[in-house]
């Protein structure tokens, strides 16, 4: 019942954090793309009002003119719309999945103790830190060295230095899959601490200016500024480390946090174009097509980095795939979590009949998804994922 009941959890906080993530990073897309886009106002009376840029565009029926006050508007309007509870609900429901599906059952999801031999614990704290510890490391740097001379490419030259340490001990320290998850987790937590600690109060001290008569200290629309702009260039990279669960040759290959590194930097370089493209339609920039070009090259050459060996595979080809070759493997790869004592998610595979039954689960998981065994805990190779490959490709024969 407790396996039935988290899997319903899973399912639900998944659906939930998927849509509150499209709302978030929606709208952060949105904003991206007006701030590059606007063009100073041709309206002398918004010029003095103190507007700074305005867009003109058409969508669903209609024609929107958005415009944007560099500092304060001459008066406050009656509703004033914030953005900060998608951000939140975002970080509440990734969290809420992430206890459900790892720290729930750490010493089974989290814990690798071909890395570590730690207790659940043990690990847990250590994951938490991981939020905890990055956080503070990255204030701080763009605290330091966030207003001098080149500031911009100091902080992403320390910020990646800082995720390609944390991406190298969680890989290290944790299972495969939940280190990527990790360290996924811990830079979306990095940009909801920007919405909770630094966008959202320095509108609201904006915001109390102009109630009490006062000029609004500019430091709090450059800060407001730089952390969203940093919280879009994490948008990809996160949304990759969310999706590299369902992709075992991804994080079980020998060097994973390598392999975690190149897609995150591929992924920003791939947002930084998105970003650029539009000044470069107003003559603001040359044209980013070198940062696509980059990210692209990055993905492509990872592609060919992890494809597997096709001479490995050759001279393998020729060891048997019948039933009894399949049986030996099972009996010492899955037998342990599918057999007489334990089945797993309701799988036993200690029988002919029942190997029949789930044929196709065991080809999908262990040879394309590469998920089983769960953090190849019991050491299969490639050599006895390519058997089970040509046995269900030869009929999944069990007589």
């Amino acid at each position: 019942m407790e396996s039935y009941l988290l899997d319903w959890a899973n399912l639900l906080l998944r659906w939930l954090h998927v849509i509150t993530a499209i709302a978030w990073i929606g709208s952060s897309f949105y904003f991206v793309f007006l701030d590059s886009s606007l063009t100073p106002a041709a309206d002398p009376k918004l010029r003095e009002e103190g507007v700074t840029g305005e867009l003109w565009a058409v969508h669903g029926g209609g024609f929107y003119h958005p415009v944007k006050y560099g500092l304060a508007p001459p008066a406050l309007p009656p509703h004033l719309h914030w953005f900060y509870w998608e951000a939140y609900s975002t970080w509440l429901s990734g969290f809420a999945l992430f206890t459900v599906s790892y720290l729930w059952n750490a010493g089974t999801y989290l814990v690798d103790r071909s890395l570590m031999n730690w207790s659940p614990g043990a690990a847990v704290s250590v994951a938490l830190s991981f939020l905890v510890v990055f956080w503070i490391l990255y204030d701080a740097i763009c605290q330091l060295f966030g207003q001098r001379r080149n500031g911009d490419a100091i902080v992403g030259a320390l910020v990646l230095g800082l995720v390609c340490a944390a991406s190298w001990l969680a890989c290290h320290w944790f299972a495969g899959r939940a280190a990527f998850l990790l360290v996924g987790a811990m830079v979306a937590t990095a940009m909801s601490a920007n919405v909770f600690f630094w966008i959202i109060p320095g509108q609201r001290k904006v915001v109390k200016s102009i109630e009490a008569g006062e000029p609004p200290d500019p430091v709090h629309g450059w800060r407001g500024k730089q952390r969203s702009v940093h919280n879009t260039y994490f948008t990809l990279p996160v949304v990759f480390a969310m999706l590299s669960n369902h992709y075992g040759f991804l994080y079980t290959h020998p060097h994973n946090w390598v392999v975690l590194v190149l897609m995150m930097f591929a992924g920003a370089a791939i947002r930084q174009f998105f970003v650029l493209r539009h000044g470069w339609k107003l003559g603001r920039n040359r044209h980013p097509a070198p940062y696509a070009a980059v990210g692209v090259a990055v993905i492509a050459a990872t592609l060919a980095w992890l494809a597997p060996d096709t001479s490995a595979a050759a001279r393998v080809a020729s060891a048997p795939a019948d039933y009894p070759a399949l049986q030996k493997v099972l009996e010492q790869r899955c037998y342990q979590c599918h057999g007489a004592q334990v089945q797993m998610k309701n799988v036993r595979l200690d029988s002919p009949a029942a190997v029949k039954q789930h044929a196709q689960a065991v080809f999908q998981q262990s040879v394309v998804a590469r998920t089983m065994p769960l953090n190849n805990a019991t050491q299969i190779t490639d050599a006895e994922r390519a058997l089970i490959g040509r046995w269900f490709e030869g009929g999944a024969k069990v007589d």
